[in-house]
């Protein structure tokens, strides 16, 4: 990756994009189909370049960001649950400067006392599945996964089989409260792994490549004999919903669940002090490979309750906890080839293509190179032999080309400036203002472009877009090449137009198909004629749109109607309708630049009139909120005293304000600390209202 501290703003953007993109695929592959097609290392990495490029650039940080959402959407096999209290992900740390600096980063934000110590609790970060379980009265009543983090899927049965889970509490020092819920992970042991996949080997069945993907894989089978035949257990390590709780600290809930009857991790253990957590990483790293399950880090906790609730959350993780993952594993292989796969924006993604190698024992063959500039920094070609590195799953990382064995008459690998798919123009925009190259070389090809249209289309249909069930990605290959489906619209008219009279050519004449085949098909698709305003949005693929966008659009204009009449006549740059756009929490020039650019398109909304003729977006209906701040737009200024000014601001936030940095005939509520400035005397000139920090506390009730 290009250094991001040389990136500018456009190159950024094209970045972060990039980045994104591979993320969410990665996620797809991860957490709906239990098989990882990148390492954990390489996933981390991504994230951290992610993260470094909205550090950096904070105006890149929107809903739809890998930074802000955890996991992806339930798949379809099982009921779906909505978690009462989100099931968030973990921030990593990559060395003890890292951990250091969460530590700074949580007394600072706790406004701490030098002297006064932050005791951690550490747990192996264990590799499995992660679940939730509801007691009613004692009672286990449901059972979840993570799914995206505010929705799982439904495995209640599938949890009565696991080996350690009890079906009912019965605390011995203590009663359970009438309502609790336990999450932790779900895993399998190495020894009963070994023993799945022989027996899988003598009956032809599926050999499962790791522990973690075998125990996903028997949690989530539909049949849950299935699940209760393989040997699956339990660690608890944290709670949702909770009447009350039986301790005042982390250490003290997790004694609380072994009383009841739950498996605590026996190395997990309080630490006074950082420097004495980062001990506990050395040793349990040290009896990681004599450990009968599968660890791949060490996570630290604060062990405070009430300063974890006072620290809260950020996007999709705690302010309180963090994972200091283990090294990865690294082998050499030699690249046999270098493709370029192109996505439904036009960019062009090379993928290396390996010598199959075992590392960790895992055999590994690809692996994503990035973009053209990956490429030139590391001076990858074909035919050098490159260290590669996993931590815990299939695709590897280049990490370094070894080049005392590049092979002689070895010529630099060129990029090509041609899409492989349309033999288009493939070039690297132009960033107007500073004239640099965006990172990322796109094909200009468009419509004419079959890998765009048809990843286009793959896109409509994605779970999080239309959610057509059974029209997968190669059943959209192949009706694009026969001319069925060339446009959204063509989705909605294929019934009728199979049917015609006289069509020689019937979709259940074609291999793999049949009445029945092709009847649910249909049927799936006119399942979905009927659409909210914020997944149109995001299914019609607009650059720089994902589901985070498409939902600040949405809750903005409310309807389609709005917001066609709104951009697509007067969405000119410098307009008001521009103007008002720009105005979006979370909405900033790139965004409102590819939304508005849609819109005026004559083409697009040609394919908009067609598709509306054929289905009905429902108007976006904004979450009923009882707080007293919901939807309220606050700025904070001045030396704040009461808390600390993230502490007001994450408190805000949770409330459902908007915070802005700016004063705005929009302000809502300006709270004004000691020595407030200019945006004191603005907010007095527009008749903002102005609070200071009591008055605030008193007004969300937390004073």
């Amino acid at each position: 990756m290009t250094e991001i501290a040389k990136l500018t703003v456009e190159e950024a953007k094209a970045e972060h994009e990039r980045l994104a993109k591979i993320i969410r695929d990665h996620d797809e592959a991860y957490y709906a189909e239990d098989a990882p097609v990148i390492s954990d290392a390489e996933y981390d990495a991504l994230r951290k370049d992610l993260l470094a490029i909205e550090a950096r650039f904070p105006e890149l940080i929107t809903e739809e960001s890998p930074s802000q959402n955890v996991g992806i959407a339930p798949s379809k096999g099982f009921r779906k649950v909505k978690h009462r209290v989100p099931m968030l992900s973990l921030d990593n740390a990559f060395d003890n400067e890292e951990l250091r600096e969460f530590e700074g980063r949580v007394r600072r934000f706790l406004g701490l006392a030098p002297t006064e110590e932050v005791a951690f609790f550490a747990e192996p970060k264990i590799d499995g599945l992660s679940a939730s379980l509801r007691y009613d009265k004692g009672k286990f009543v449901q059972g979840a996964t993570r799914g995206d983090g505010q929705e799982g899927e439904d495995i209640t049965a599938n949890l009565r089989g696991v080996t350690d889970l009890p079906l009912t509490l019965k605390g011995e020092k203590a009663s359970p409260p009438d309502v609790f819920e336990i999450r932790g992970e779900v895993y399998m042991s190495k020894s009963d792994f070994l023993a799945l996949n022989a027996a899988q080997s003598d009956s032809g069945g599926k050999i499962f490549a790791n522990p973690r993907n075998a125990a996903a894989g028997s949690l989530r089978q539909l049949d849950a004999s299935i699940t209760a035949s393989r040997k699956l257990r339990f660690f608890a390590y944290a709670w949702g919903e909770a009447a009350e709780l039986p301790g005042a600290s982390q250490s003290e809930v997790l004694a609380a669940f072994s009383d009841w009857g739950f498996t605590v991790n026996p190395l997990s253990k309080v630490c006074v002090n950082m420097e004495e957590a980062i001990d506990a990483y050395r040793k349990i790293e040290e009896l990681r490979a004599s450990l009968d399950y599968d660890i791949d880090g060490v996570v630290f906790k604060v062990n405070r309750l009430d300063w974890q609730e006072r620290l809260g959350f950020v996007s999709r993780s705690p302010r309180w906890a963090i994972a200091h993952k283990f090294p990865a594993e690294r082998a050499s292989t030699v690249i046999e080839d270098i493709e370029i796969q192109v996505g439904r924006t036009g960019a062009l993604t090379p993928v290396a293509r390996l010598h199959p190698v075992t590392v960790g024992g895992v055999v590994v063959s690809n692996a994503t190179l990035h973009n053209e500039d990956e490429i030139l920094r590391k001076d990858i070609r074909i035919g050098d032999t490159v260290i590669v590195q996993r931590a815990g799953d299939v695709i590897p990382q280049v990490v370094e080309v070894v080049l005392d064995k590049r092979p002689e008459g070895s010529t630099p690998y060129v990029f090509p400036d041609h899409c492989p798919v349309c033999g288009s123009h493939a070039v690297k925009e132009l960033n107007e203002t500073t004239g640099k190259e965006d990172a990322v070389r796109r094909c200009t090809g468009g419509l004419i472009c079959r890998a765009q249209a048809v990843e286009r289309l793959k896109h409509f249909v994605s779970r999080n877009a239309f959610d057509i069930e059974g029209l997968g990605t190669k059943l959209i290959e192949a009706f694009y090449e026969d001319g069925l489906i060339r446009a959204p619209a063509d989705i909605f008219t294929l019934e009728k137009r199979d049917s015609a009279p006289g069509n020689l050519t019937r979709i259940k004449n074609r291999e793999g198909f049949g009445e029945k085949a092709t009847q649910n098909l249909f049927d799936a698709i006119n399942e979905r004629r009927e659409i909210t305003l914020d997944r149109f949005i995001y299914a019609l693929g607009v650059r720089h749109i994902g589901q985070g966008n498409a939902r600040l659009l949405a809750r903005s204009y409310l309807t389609l109607d709005a917001l066609r009449s709104s951009l697509g006549a007067t969405g000119e740059a410098g307009g008001a309708a521009y103007a008002d756009l720009l105005e979006i929490d979370g909405i900033g020039p790139a965004v409102a630049d590819a939304i508005t650019e849609f819109f005026r398109e004559e083409l697009n909304q040609q394919l908009l009139d067609d598709l509306l003729s054929e289905i009905t977006v429902t108007d976006f209906t904004r979450p009923a909120e009882d707080s007293s701040v919901a939807g309220k737009t606050v700025v904070f200024t001045g030396t704040l005293e009461l808390m600390t000014r993230q502490e007001m601001k994450a408190k805000a936030e949770g409330l459902g304000a908007k915070v802005s940095g700016s004063i705005s005939a929009k302000t809502d509520y300006l709270v004004a600390g000691a020595n407030a400035g200019s945006k004191l005397k603005k907010a007095s000139e527009l008749g903002v209202t102005v609070l200071n920090e009591q008055e605030w506390l008193d007004l969300i009730g937390g004073g």
